[in-house]
């Protein structure tokens, strides 16, 4: 997405369509978008996530507001994961933000891959600091030089550790709210095991977890996959990760990662133990995480020309109960209808407000939660009252239906589930029709060009994946790979790889990406 003002996209053309389309909506409610999600993807991407009261742009590029109706998305999302690695015997601390230049440089890949993004403390007050301290762009050498101390023997293992906290990675370009900001808030698992076998098992059990944190509670489907060599996680052994992908843009999107650190850190921070026959030996370590940025993901796969589109499972407010005044009829008695209705559904551990403002009318109101993406809209008019019925509206798809007040409760629940499967089934949809299969290095620029995710006869070879970055590299960005899925399709003998003509190892999905 182009950077204009600060680090809001910059302004464009819109299209005809969307022009004329949001400017009837902004004159009958004066809400709406100026951007439709075809017509100038960036802007509406911005407009959605502002509009719809989720961030608000702060005054250093790069940072943003998280405002409460993001941070309720991300406490549900939390309020799911930790218990579930709390059965696991992942324990919860906390680590300094501050971490000196002598400990960070002690893995020189790892720091090799985020030195452009350190940010440093140089100053305090009117003194420049004797040595300059970083701040945590991710906590392994922030926390290993303890574990070290802490692991003595095979009793003291496994270690295993998780902390909820923010990380700054400060030079980028395209700054993007949720996808890629200087600051942003994550969990990150740290453990360390006596065996290879007991870190392999871990590494898919939190990537199982990954998956379940898309695909069951935001609906946005996900490819569980290995990374390639290039783009592993720097100093570790191999990186796995969920991949999402953006059908409007053609690119995909890195959404967890589970990595297997091998040894490498264990190595470089002395972190042995006494095994059972009295020897010694080193870890074997994992990390992982997800961030906020699973959220950005959300919005852009879900969302539509009238705001956010939200999962009834992660939506701060599902059901949002609105009365409809209509002349003479008595306003009193149909807000009191909304407020009993409110009760019924909150009393079944349903998410629901009333909207009885009556200085907007009942337009406005439907605009205004509809751009906030909740997940149904229920009305209370004088004609619905008299027949002792609501109308609920699926925010998913507009669809309308009449339910009697004494069905309330479970239809209400059963559309909140079905809206939940319906938008993964869409989004999966939507996805699927993207992926191409290609054999040649023609077929790949083809589909490349039609911003496809493309699965790929591969060589695994390192140079190839970098001549294949050289020769797609555009303004759009080059293609690279995103992940060789678990679920390999059968790979013929004799098949030939896309890039190099020489034979293929492996199926890999590539494209270009966040």
């Amino acid at each position: 997405m182009a950077g204009g003002k600060g680090d809001k996209p910059a302004k464009s053309d819109k299209s005809a369509a969307g022009a004329k389309s949001s400017k009837g909506r902004k004159k009958e409610t004066g809400l709406g978008l100026t951007n439709t999600k075809d017509g100038n993807f960036g802007e509406w991407y911005s407009e959605v996530v502002t509009k719809g009261e989720m961030i608000e742009y702060y005054e250093i590029s790069g940072c943003y507001i998280l405002r409460p109706w993001t941070m309720t998305i991300w406490e549900i999302m939390q309020n799911f994961f930790d218990p579930e690695i709390k059965k696991m015997k992942i324990k919860t601390c906390y680590f300094p933000l501050f971490v000196s230049n002598n400990v960070l440089q002690k893995e020189k890949d790892h720091i090799e891959g985020f030195a452009p993004e350190v940010a440093w403390v140089t100053r305090s007050g009117d003194s420049d600091l004797e040595v300059p301290i970083a701040i945590r762009p991710t906590s392994e050498t922030v926390m290993y030089p303890y574990f070290s101390k802490w692991i003595r023997g095979h009793r003291d293992l496994p270690l295993k550790l998780n902390q909820w906290c923010n990380v700054v990675r400060w030079e980028f370009s395209n700054p993007t709210p949720f996808i890629r900001s200087r600051e942003f808030l994550w969990q990150e698992g740290h453990t360390a095991f006596a065996t290879k076998e007991e870190a392999d098992t871990e590494v898919l059990e939190i990537l199982e977890l990954y998956r379940r944190l898309y695909e069951e509670y935001l609906a946005v489907p996900v490819v569980k996959g290995k990374k390639s060599e290039m783009e592993k996680f720097a100093g570790g052994l191999y990186t796995t990760s969920v991949e999402a992908f953006i059908p409007n843009t053609g690119r995909g999107v890195q959404g967890a990662t589970s990595h297997c650190l091998g040894q490498n850190f264990a190595k470089m921070f002395d972190i042995n133990f006494e095994d059972e026959k009295g020897e010694k030996a080193m870890v074997w370590q994992n990390s992982w995480a997800y961030s906020t940025r699973t959220i950005g993901v959300m919005v852009m796969v879900h969302g539509d020309d009238k705001g956010l589109v939200l999962p009834p499972k992660v939506s701060a407010v599902q059901v949002i109960v609105i009365h409809v005044p209509y002349k003479d009829a008595d306003v009193k008695e149909i807000m009191n209808a909304c407020t009993s209705t409110v009760k019924t559904l909150c009393d079944l551990g349903i998410r629901a407000e009333a909207d009885l403002r009556e200085n907007y009318p009942p337009g406005w109101k439907y605009s205004h939660w509809e751009m906030k993406g909740v997940p149904l809209r229920i009305e209370i008019g004088p004609k619905d009252f008299a027949n002792n019925q609501v109308r609920a509206v699926r925010r998913d798809n507009g669809e309308k239906i009449d339910i009697p007040m004494a069905d309330l409760a479970d239809k209400v629940k059963g559309m909140l589930d079905t809206i939940q499967q319906s938008m993964f089934d869409v989004a999966k949809q939507k996805r699927d029709a993207c992926i191409q299969v290609t054999k040649t290095w023609d077929e790949f620029i083809e589909a490349l060009g039609q911003k496809k995710l493309i699965l790929a006869p591969w060589c695994d070879e390192e140079e190839v994946e970098k001549e294949v970055k050289t020769k797609t590299k555009g303004e759009t960005g080059a293609a690279k790979t995103l992940c060789s899925p678990f679920e390999q399709p059968e790979l013929p003998e004799g098949t030939l790889c896309f890039a190099s003509g020489k034979p293929a190892k492996k199926w890999t999905y590539w494209g270009r990406s966040y």
